[in-house]
């Protein structure tokens, strides 16, 4: 059976506000599952400007109009104006998603410090910001969070080792091409990894001449062949659940089409062996579409022996 994941990155307190509930209509009209990922803490995207400076930013924000599919209070948020607590302020909403039957688990505490930073900090750094992500999930819906997919696939040594040490039965930090075990040095860290395998619509968009209007039949086209893994594809509450709503049906739509179940991120990992999994090497690079060096499946780990 072809298997393909969604998982829905909950970035931004207006995000959680009008793009959830669109997403959760959008899907249950289609009997289909998914993973939603939440945000947990103070919606900070304005501090986001800082990223003015890196390479291949600017390009990408003139690709996909950040400023039409955030809004522009969103994008002052932790600057000119305060930062929302999400996790506060939306409970009822995130508690609705799980009411409506999907599977939730943690995004991240601070989007922006999270994505800017984790890269280079340490572990007392590290887990204080997933320790209050998973604290804040728990007060919100009473049982501790079982699954993490890391902000803007930005991960380090010892984010990885702590999804173990929280309880986290899998996470989908990374983009790869299927599911795996992951190593440092070739020893194995963490718990299994679902990485994103498909590009993401703002990715896509602005490039070779893709618009919003024609960015679902590029992503169809990587799905037509049969996935030995399945797939997983990464969507935001900010940008499918918003304005670009109508590509994402009609990607819902052709994938149904094209003979996909679609499911959650559970239950992709639910079909393979956790013991079974291949050992690969944590790793990051780039990605085309999107600037920085991300998470990524690495080489895999020889056999021993």
């Amino acid at each position: 059976m072809r298997l393909l994941a969604l998982k829905v990155d909950v970035d931004t307190y207006r995000g959680t506000r009008e793009g959830v509930p669109r997403l959760v209509d959008i899907l249950r009209k289609r009997g289909l599952e998914a993973t939603f990922l939440f945000s947990l803490g103070p919606d900070r995207t304005g501090r986001a400007i800082r990223r003015a400076f890196r390479p291949g930013f600017l390009s990408k924000v003139s690709r996909t109009s950040v400023l039409e599919h955030y809004g522009l209070r969103t994008l002052l948020y932790g600057t000119l104006l305060p930062g929302p607590d999400i996790g506060r302020r939306c409970a009822q909403e995130l508690r609705a998603v799980r009411d409506a039957g999907f599977e939730t688990g943690i995004h991240c505490w601070d989007h922006v410090r999270w994505q800017d930073n984790v890269a280079r900090r340490d572990r007392a750094w590290t887990e204080r910001e997933m320790r209050s992500a998973a604290e804040r999930y728990t007060l919100v819906f009473g049982v501790p969070p079982r699954t993490h997919g890391a902000a803007g696939w930005q991960m380090n040594e010892h984010a990885y080792r702590l999804e173990r040490e929280l309880g986290f039965d899998y996470a989908s930090d990374g983009r790869g091409t299927h599911p795996y075990a992951p190593a440092l040095r070739g020893e194995r860290i963490g718990v299994p990894q679902l990485p994103t395998t498909l590009p993401t619509f703002d990715e896509l968009i602005g490039l070779d001449g893709v618009t919003a209007d024609d960015v679902d039949r590029r992503v169809l086209r990587a799905t037509e062949p049969d996935p030995a893994h399945g797939h997983v594809f990464t969507l935001h509450a900010e940008l499918e659940g918003m304005r670009l709503s109508p590509s994402f049906e009609r990607l819902l739509d052709g994938w149904i089409a094209q003979g996909y179940r679609i499911v959650s991120t559970r239950t992709l990992f639910e079909q393979f062996d956790p013991a079974r999994l291949p050992l690969h090497e944590i790793a990051t690079g780039e990605v085309e579409g999107r600037s920085g060096d991300l998470a990524l499946q690495g080489p895999a780990v020889p056999a021993a022996g």
